[in-house]
């Protein structure tokens, strides 16, 4: 078989927790994809300026980061876990229900604000609980998480693109209008309309009864709904809601059954070890731990630069998508608007279909491989679109590979990781935080170095960010090395200093004996 009947036995144990935790992800990239396409309909809607609907975005990014930081405190136990994924989903339906109600921007900035949130809490969770389930199993299960992202990222603009309106209203300037149309072109996953941006400059007054998107996000909280009703089943089926009665298990099959007597042939303390270890979710809990006094350099060392090293590249994946659309329309490319607002689709679709591709492969390769190929592969794709700077179809060819090379870092580095750190729970948390904190920064950072040195610094950013993460990533696999000497290092004199212990013992036996037989 393509896969190990291990893999799919282990699955078939675990499907319902799985299946729950990939739809909570679809939220997640359902929530995260829908504000750039509408963002055009929003600023109507609360007749705020160019200036103002730009705090949407932040407190949406911001939030997340929060909620990525905080969102394994939840993690203690299986229950607290569930309930918080729960209400995460239930508010994502919720603030998708009440949007259309914020006719004022400091309560659209409120309501992004928890959505991020609740987006935070999700991420750092059903990371954590798909690692604690599959441990050195986790990669393949990790890369379908991370599809129903880009699945739920795809869905969202198309649900949005039939009620958009297609021209401006009159509470902001000509220029605003211009970046505006750039906001909506650049973050839209969908294929966009052309916009009469001429047209658009002329002052009018839209009535309240043009705009429908209100619709949209309608359907987006009825499609969310069943996602907190999955939840809400599988805490019943664990037996972890108080006022239901609890169900009879249900009867395992044969090689279920035969997995269990090997987990149980293992004894009760494996089970609580395994128990404590997984109360490790959060990075305030970690850094309380008294434990981690004990442990080398190499330990934090690991975390720190798999953390940086997802900060470059998710950085890059958020600045590619942000500023590609500036890129091409600006000289020498100068390419039409409409042409160039494909290139955002083709990247989001293309990070989709390589977390999609990454599934299968993940379970023939090691994630170490993968990183190694995807980081390599990244720099010499942007390499090639700095060379072919004037090429239009390079810039779509380039924008494609790029996609499928970023699409599985992050899923392969969090794998990669925990493997070297023993499953302990210590790293999904630093590593979703530096991920969310590098997109957010990045962002900033070449956009303020596009203003300032033009359009071509763009693919030089991209190259000078993608070199340095696969540096940083040299230095983990260095790290890596020096960390498993000093395990076996500590393992040595910890046998060292046992063995002595031992032979008082041995020699009072024989001691002993002598005694006896002399008598």
């Amino acid at each position: 078989m393509f896969v190990d009947e291990r893999i799919v036995t282990l699955f078939k144990r675990n499907a319902h927790h799985t299946l729950t935790y990939w739809s909570v992800f679809f939220s997640f990239g359902l929530c995260i994809a829908f504000l750039g396409p509408t963002i055009l309909d929003l600023q109507c809607q609360t007749n705020s300026t160019l200036h103002q609907i730009t705090w949407v975005f932040f407190a949406q990014q911001f939030c997340l980061l929060i909620g990525s930081s905080v969102g394994g405190v939840f993690k203690r136990t299986l229950f607290r876990a569930l309930a918080a994924l729960f209400v995460s989903a239930l508010i994502i339906s919720a603030i998708f229900a009440i949007i259309p109600l914020c006719n004022d921007v400091l309560l659209l900035v409120v309501a992004m604000a928890v959505s991020g949130l609740a987006m935070g809490v999700i991420d750092t969770i059903g990371n954590i609980q798909l690692v604690a389930i599959y441990k050195k199993d986790s990669a393949i299960f990790l890369q379908a998480l991370h599809f129903f992202i880009g699945l739920g990222a795809l869905v969202s603009p198309l649900i949005a693109d039939p009620f958009l309106s297609e021209r401006g209203c009159g509470n902001h300037t000509g220029n605003e209008t211009e970046m505006i149309h750039h906001f909506r072109n650049m973050l839209r996953n969908s294929p966009i309309a052309e916009h009469n941006v001429t047209q658009s400059h002329l002052p009018h007054e839209a009535e309240e009864g043009d705009s429908i998107v209100h619709y949209a996000f309608w359907i987006m909280a009825l499609i969310n709904l069943p996602v907190p009703i999955a939840v809400l089943f599988l805490m019943y089926r664990e037996q972890l809601i108080p006022c239901c009665p609890s169900s009879a298990p249900h009867l395992l099959d044969k090689d279920e059954l035969e997995m269990e007597n090997q987990q149980g042939a293992e004894g009760p303390n494996m089970e609580q070890k395994e128990h404590e270890d997984r109360g490790h979710g959060d990075i305030f809990n970690c850094c309380q731990n008294d434990n981690l006094l004990r442990l080398p350099v190499s330990f934090f060392m690991i975390h720190v630069l798999g953390g940086m090293v997802l900060f470059m590249t998710d950085g890059i994946v958020g600045a590619y998508a942000g500023f590609v659309y500036i890129y091409a329309v600006a000289p020498p490319m100068s390419l039409a608007h409409k042409t160039a607002g494909y290139l955002a689709s083709i990247f989001w679709a293309a990070i989709t279909a390589g977390r999609l591709m990454s599934i299968p492969l993940s379970y023939r390769f090691q994630p170490v491989t993968l990183l190694i190929f995807n980081l390599s592969g990244a720099i010499v794709t942007v390499l090639m679109l700095l060379i072919f700077y004037t090429s239009s179809v390079f810039l779509f060819v380039g924008t494609c590979l790029c996609g499928l090379f970023l699409s599985s870092i992050f899923p392969c580095m969090l794998a990669y990781t925990e493997d070297i750190l023993d499953y302990q729970g210590y790293a999904t948390p630093v590593l979703v935080t530096s991920a969310g904190m590098g997109e957010m920064v990045m962002q900033v950072l070449v956009g303020s170095i596009i203003h300032t040195e033009g359009s071509y610094s763009f693919l030089l950013c991209g190259m000078i960010i993608a070199c340095a993460g696969f540096i940083l990533f040299l230095s983990l696999l260095l790290f890596h090395r020096l960390h498993k000497n000093d395990l076996s290092g500590t393992s040595k004199k910890s046998g060292m200093v046992a063995e002595p212990a031992a032979e008082p013992s041995g020699s009072a036996k024989i001691h002993q004996t002598e005694e006896k037989g002399g008598r």
